[in-house]
């Protein structure tokens, strides 16, 4: 729905749902018009679309896995959930000079899969995968965090943890599961920046930043190679990230872009609650969601100093 500053209905998008849902220039929305039995995946819509002012699908992708649950025909899903961006803007949100393409493009998804990664854990894993898709709905790009696991920082405490439970999480009352590790919950391209501009490749346009509020780590992954070349987290205690102090459970850090505001820094709500794997202590007797903060912040930090430039703390 859209209302105006009064709070008085606009219009309103029927049949059309939000994980998330975005506006972008004519009126077009993108959403998901369905999502799957929880009973069988977590978050997992069954596709992403765009459609125009009267509700008309004008873009459709769902073609990333087919699924044959129990009760229900066989579908082909997007399993997409939390984030998407259109090529043309990084972040999803305005910003000046950056408007996200309507009629062409590419799309960044944040997707799930089910794998078993043994270096891991025994046990199945949901990987949040991020896949970029053309106009046309083909897969472009797909990048799987399983398979960068060494390049994560998790210490030994950590990864003992992991293997024994990776945050399992049951479907309905089937008694199955799966292992929700990372939990990512944002993915934007890093778009133009200062840095990138000064000759530090870290910071390509193109490359994809990412965080996992289940591991407490935000992260940027080189587009063309698939490393992880810029990481704060899982361990805040480290000498040079002592002062931002733990971040904990956090939700869409992004690079400000170009014409903000604080443009080229890290813009992160670190939620606080809990996350994390590693030692136990009194709070956490097994060792998972080992870091626990009861008020939330909004951090704005330098990606290169990782000086805090900036910061909101709600009690």
């Amino acid at each position: 729905m859209l209302i105006d500053m009064n709070g008085k209905e606009v219009h309103l998008w029927k049949r059309l749902l939000g994980f998330p849902a975005k506006i972008f220039p004519g009126g077009y929305v993108l959403g998901s018009t369905g999502r799957r039995d929880p009973k069988f995946g977590i978050q997992d819509n069954v596709d992403l679309v765009q459609v125009d002012w009267d509700g008309n699908i004008v873009w459709k992708y769902n073609s990333y896995e087919h699924i044959e649950d129990p009760g229900y025909e066989p579908l082909w899903y997007a399993r997409q959930h939390h984030d998407y961006q259109r090529e043309g803007n990084p972040v999803g949100y305005f910003a000046p000079g950056l408007e996200p393409k309507v009629d062409g493009g590419n799309t960044l998804i944040l997707a799930h899969k089910n794998i078993y990664n043994h270096e891991i854990s025994d046990k199945q894993l949901l990987d949040d995968t991020i896949i970029e898709v053309n106009w046309e709905g083909n897969i472009v790009w797909e990048w799987a965090p399983n398979e960068h696991f060494a390049e994560l920082g998790f210490d030994e405490a950590a990864k003992n943890v992991l293997f024994r439970d990776p945050n399992s999480r049951s479907f309905g009352n089937l008694g199955g599961g799966v292992g929700d590790w990372l939990h990512i919950n944002s993915a934007s391209y890093v778009g133009p920046n200062k840095f990138y501009d000064a000759g530090d490749e870290r910071f390509h346009p193109d490359n994809v930043i990412w965080d996992a509020r289940e591991a407490n780590i935000i992260a940027i992954t080189d587009k063309r190679t698939g490393a992880i070349v810029w990481r704060i987290g899982p361990d805040y205690s480290l000498p040079e990230l002592k002062h931002i102090d733990w971040i904990i459970g956090q939700h869409h850090a992004h690079i400000i872009p170009k014409g903000l505001p604080g443009e080229g820094n890290l813009l992160v709500f670190d939620n606080g609650g809990w996350g994390g794997y590693g030692l136990p202590n009194s709070s956490s007797p097994f060792g998972q969601k080992n870091a626990l903060r009861d008020y939330s912040r909004i951090l704005e930090i330098n990606p290169v100093t990782l000086e805090i430039g900036w910061q909101y703390t709600a009690a």
